[in-house]
């Protein structure tokens, strides 16, 4: 059965850490509700109430348009092997825009200050709840390695391309909200 945490607990942390994939819902009060699968090596615990990740350029940025439009946001991870397992951490989100001071901090300090091909901002979510539950219908599944198509693709693509593209593709949702990106003011 599930059970609530109001933070972090150093076993939450372990579990997190040793997950290859998650996954965030953001919604905002109409329209469409997102929900996105991440690489969780983009994924940080900075405290027992936030976490942040290292967020790649998409064919669009929904995270971004329904933190600005309503702020919540919702991770959660799977155990797709060991013991069976989900985590959800509940919260409100923020847009951290790339090269702004709160996301330099992070990446010299969480990240080794290594920012990969395509890095297009960073989601902070401040934790107000922590859900865990059974996850007995969860399969296993077996991790073979990471794609590495998008870095590829952001690396051919070169930063000024990059920089275009945000701003054909990531400035609005689907639903026509502003997704704030730093590209959408720039035209």
């Amino acid at each position: 059965m599930g059970k609530q945490f109001a933070s972090i607990g150093p076993d939450h942390r372990e579990f997190i850490e040793r997950q290859q994939v998650f996954f965030h819902a953001t919604a905002a009060a109409d329209g469409h509700i997102n929900l996105s699968p991440k690489d969780a090596r983009s994924l940080r615990v900075l405290s027992p109430t936030s976490v942040v990740y290292l967020d790649l350029t998409g064919s669009s940025n929904e995270t971004a348009a329904h933190i600005l439009a309503d702020g919540r946001i919702t991770l959660m991870l799977c155990a797709f092997e060991g013991a069976p397992n989900i985590m959800r951490l509940y919260g409100q989100g923020r847009v951290l825009p790339r090269h702004s001071a709160a996301y330099n901090s992070l990446l010299a300090s969480h990240f080794d200050g290594q920012e990969p091909p395509g890095a297009r901002q960073m989601i902070l979510a401040v934790i107000d709840l922590v859900q865990t539950s059974c996850g007995m219908n969860v399969p296993f599944y077996e991790y073979r390695g990471e794609r590495d198509q998008l870095l590829r693709w952001a690396s051919v693509k070169g930063e000024d391309a990059l920089v275009e593209y945000r701003r054909e593709k990531n400035t609005r949702s689907l639903d026509g909200l502003p997704t704030g990106l730093p590209e959408a003011v720039q035209s």
